[in-house]
């Protein structure tokens, strides 16, 4: 598959979810996607998503500002409802773009218990994880709901 191909497939929850090959090696499954941003899964031990406009902007001051109010409505509903459903140590939010030159938001749940806490997702490792926590599926699919509600146009 190369890169920019997009697959569908049916889910469980009879919903379907959009695959975007960023890059060969890398699959992202996306929760929401209106005309303006979409929402992708971070595979990884703790509550980890992030936001992309989809128009591919370099910097964040290139975005409109339907864009750039997309990206906060997002940012902040999910890190409410991350609050909320996990009720973790810390929300991170970050936005880099040094590896993909786009722009993007991390949003990751942060707990005590994670493998990197307080160190960084891409940090040095300090322990095994011993995090228990509520399903992220039902978690995604409470917040698709709530995305759609609000930022459906």
């Amino acid at each position: 598959m190369s890169a920019g191909t997009i697959v569908q497939i049916d889910v469980k929850v009879k919903r379907t979810v959009v695959i975007r090959v960023v890059e060969k090696r890398i699959n992202s499954i996306n929760i929401f996607e209106n005309r303006l941003i979409r929402v992708e899964i971070e595979e990884s031990e703790i509550p980890w998503l992030k936001i992309f406009t989809q128009l591919e902007h370099k910097e964040f001051s290139e975005c409109s500002v339907d864009e750039k109010n997309a990206i906060f409505t997002a940012l902040d509903l999910i890190e409410k409802e991350m609050l909320y459903y996990y009720n973790p140590t810390k929300i991170n939010i970050a936005s880099f773009g040094n590896y993909m030159p786009l722009v993007h938001w991390h949003i990751m749940a942060r707990f005590q218990e994670d493998s990197f806490f307080p160190e960084p997702m891409w940090g040095t490792k300090q322990r095994e994880s011993s995090l228990a926590l509520p399903s992220f599926e039902e978690f995604t699919l409470l917040l698709t709901k709530k995305l759609d509600k609000v930022l459906s146009y």
